[in-house]
C-alpha cells in the first residue's frame, strides 16, 4: 500500500511536471512547479476521498476538485486590450488536475495518454493556429475622425479595397467627432496593408487596434 502511494505521487509529479515544463518554457503564468502541485494535489485529494469518504460516497472529496480548480484557472485569465489571455493555461490546469485524479485512482495508462495528448496539443498545434490566423486573422479596429456625410462609406470602402470582411459594431458621434469600431477579418497581409494605409490617411484623427 505504501509503495503504491509513492508510485502514484511520483507519476503525478512526472506527468504534471512535463506539462509544466512546456508552460514554463513559453513563459506562462502557471509553470513547472504550479503544474506539479496541481497534479499532486489532485492525486492526493482523490486518494483521500477513497480513504476517508463514506462507503456510499467515496467520491465526495474528489468531486469538488473540479470546482476548486476552476478558481485557480480563473486567476490566470486576464484581458489585455481587445484580447483575452490565459485561456489555454486555464484549460491546461483543468486537464492536469484530471490527470492527477486519474493517477490517484490508479488509472496510470489513461493518465499517461492524457498527459502526452496535452503536451502534443501545447507544443505542436500552435503552428497550426498561426497558419489559420495568417489566412483568416481577426482584429478589432477603433477609428475616430471628423464627421462628414460620406466618411463612413469612405472608410468601409477602404476596408473592402484591402479584401477584408468587416462588421461595424459601434458608431458614436460626439459633436463633430465620429467614433467607429469595426470587427474585421481576413488574411494577415491584408491587415498589414490596411493598417499602413490608415496610418497615413489624412481624414483619420485616431486609429487603434
Amino acid at each position: 500500500m505504501d509503495f503504491e502511494v509513492i508510485i502514484r505521487f511520483l507519476l503525478a509529479a512526472l506527468w504534471g511536471g512535463l506539462v509544466g515544463a512546456e508552460r514554463e518554457y513559453n513563459g506562462k503564468a502557471a509553470g513547472f512547479r504550479t503544474m506539479i502541485m496541481i497534479s499532486l494535489g489532485s492525486c492526493f485529494f482523490t486518494m483521500m476521498s477513497e480513504w476517508i469518504g463514506e462507503a456510499g460516497s467515496p467520491d465526495r472529496i474528489a468531486s469538488n476538485i473540479v470546482t476548486g480548480i476552476g478558481f485557480i484557472g480563473a486567476g490566470v485569465i486576464y484581458r489585455g486590450g481587445h484580447s483575452i489571455h490565459g485561456m489555454t493555461t486555464a484549460a491546461t490546469i483543468w486537464a492536469v488536475a484530471a490527470v492527477g485524479m486519474g493517477i490517484g485512482d490508479g488509472y496510470y495508462f489513461a493518465s499517461a495518454i492524457a498527459s502526452i495528448a496535452v503536451i502534443i496539443i501545447l507544443a505542436i498545434l500552435p503552428s497550426m493556429e498561426k497558419l489559420i490566423e495568417r489566412v483568416n486573422k481577426y482584429r478589432i479596429y477603433s477609428i475616430e475622425c471628423q464627421f462628414t456625410p460620406d466618411i463612413r462609406a469612405h472608410i468601409e470602402a477602404m476596408i473592402s479595397a484591402h479584401h477584408l470582411k468587416f462588421k461595424i459594431v459601434q458608431v458614436k458621434k460626439e459633436g463633430a467627432q465620429l467614433l467607429m469600431k469595426f470587427h474585421i477579418r481576413g488574411h494577415s497581409q491584408c491587415h498589414k496593408t490596411f493598417i499602413d494605409s490608415m496610418l497615413i490617411e489624412s481624414s483619420i484623427d485616431r486609429f487603434e487596434y
